[in-house]
């Protein structure tokens, strides 16, 4: 099986998109939205666990068991800070943002998953030449590695 069987369409932003709307398509059942730039080539994926660190005080992730004593409202005014920010500020600086993920067309399944696993990252691109696929998620590479 090659990666241009497992492609599948995924949510894209920009890095002037609203950090808000970034976070309401990951808040749809995906880890990810994978980030393209001005000329729609894909540039980085911004993670879930990317918009919690912006949005969680520092000293909550540092010592985690204080947020016990906090309510909804309290989440709610950590969710506001995205008000205002764009996707770009969400990712690290340019010269440390993490290399995507990219394989072509043809590779195979475990190429797709080494890719992944070395970057740590939920997806990896598919291109065809100097254009874009989609990308293959690692939840259907592990469906189709297991089942």
């Amino acid at each position: 099986m090659r990666a241009s069987d497992l492609v599948e369409d995924y949510p894209t932003v920009g890095p002037d998109t609203p950090a808000s709307e970034a976070a309401a398509l990951i808040g749809q059942h995906r880890p990810a939205v994978v980030v393209l730039d001005d000329e729609g080539l894909p540039v980085a994926v911004l993670g879930a666990s990317q918009v919690l660190s912006f949005v969680i005080p520092g000293y909550l992730r540092d010592e985690p068991s204080l947020a016990a004593v906090y309510d909804e409202k309290t989440a709610d005014e950590c969710v506001r800070r995205l008000q205002g920010q764009t996707v770009r500020d969400l990712l690290p600086h340019e010269d440390h943002l993490t290399p995507l993920p990219v394989v072509d067309s043809d590779a195979n399944v475990l190429e797709c998953a080494a890719a992944m696993a070395s970057l740590r990252s939920p997806v990896v691109v598919v291109r065809d030449g100097s254009r874009t696929l989609g990308v293959v998620t690692a939840a259907r590479l592990l469906s189709v590695l297991v089942g």
